[in-house]
């Protein structure tokens, strides 16, 4: 996997590790832990030190039942927060998860590196303009056309194909503005239901395009805790499992909380 971001160009002979770092009261399974500076920094390092590639920041919680915030609102939550992640660790690659092109366009000036966009750029008609426009690397997440609706607005069709063609449309899009740095996430766990998940973590080359990179972000989510029956704390070893047998399908990026595991998986597959 390559990124070219500002005058730096990055490359990896394996698949990426994007660890989770959520500035938020209320995200399903770390919501309020990182709730000040001190633990914000602390965990950053940690990851860091675990061996994560990319630091990924949300200020916004996308989980089910999740209270929809003002732009002020988050941007409040996230703007100290990475600030001072960037002086902490300047050479960290950071991804700030959000929808809105005015949340991006504020954490690129703080030194973000990546737009991670959890509607792909149909929740706010200005964001991908701007990415076209300024050439910014940007994870393309298939989810669906409505905040209000993330979860339960389930696909009726073959997910595979829904996702790709949402791909297709959303990458013509930002080709008119030229060349761009796009990463493909098919949204596991949003608007799709648990076999549909389970379908699009088997084929990941049904909806890859244009060769493009694949993130898979599949962490403690409810694919694999309702499948067990247990919790969001207990689904350390699943998610394992599944990260397991999405590097083996092709993943390029890992999204994760643990970054300790996903990092042990990454080595053990490139071995195979």
């Amino acid at each position: 996997m390559k990124l070219n971001i500002g005058e730096h160009f990055f490359s990896w002979d394996r698949a990426v590790v994007m660890g989770i770092l959520n500035v938020t009261p209320d995200s399903f399974y770390d919501g309020g832990y990182h709730n000040n500076i001190d633990n914000i920094l602390r965990h950053c390092e940690k990851m860091l030190t675990e061996g994560a590639d990319i630091i990924d920041v949300g200020a916004f919680s996308s989980r089910p039942g999740m209270e929809i915030i003002s732009a002020e609102e988050e941007m409040t939550r996230l703007l100290p927060s990475l600030s001072e992640i960037r002086n902490h660790f300047p050479e960290a690659i950071i991804s700030i998860d959000t929808f809105r092109k005015e949340v991006a366009a504020k954490a690129i000036e703080y030194g973000t590196h990546i737009i991670n966009d959890i509607s792909g750029g149909t929740f706010d008609k200005e964001m991908l303009p701007y990415i076209g426009e300024n050439h910014i690397p940007y994870i393309m997440m298939h989810s669906g056309n409505n905040i209000e609706t993330l979860h339960s607005d389930i696909i009726n069709d073959d997910p595979h194909e829904v996702v790709r063609s949402f791909f297709e449309k959303q990458t013509r899009f930002l080709s008119q503005y030229g060349e761009q740095q796009i990463i493909l996430d098919p949204g596991i766990g949003f608007n799709k239901s648990k076999s549909e998940n389970f379908y699009l973590l088997k084929d990941i080359n049904r909806y890859r395009i244009n060769d493009f990179p694949v993130l898979i972000g599949i962490s403690r989510k409810s694919l694999i805790y309702k499948t067990l029956k247990t919790n969001p704390q207990e689904a350390l070893n699943g998610t394992t499992v599944l990260n397991t047998v999405a590097l083996i399908n092709g993943a390029d990026i890992l999204r994760v909380h643990d970054v300790k595991e996903a990092v042990e998986a990454v080595k053990l597959v490139k071995e195979l």
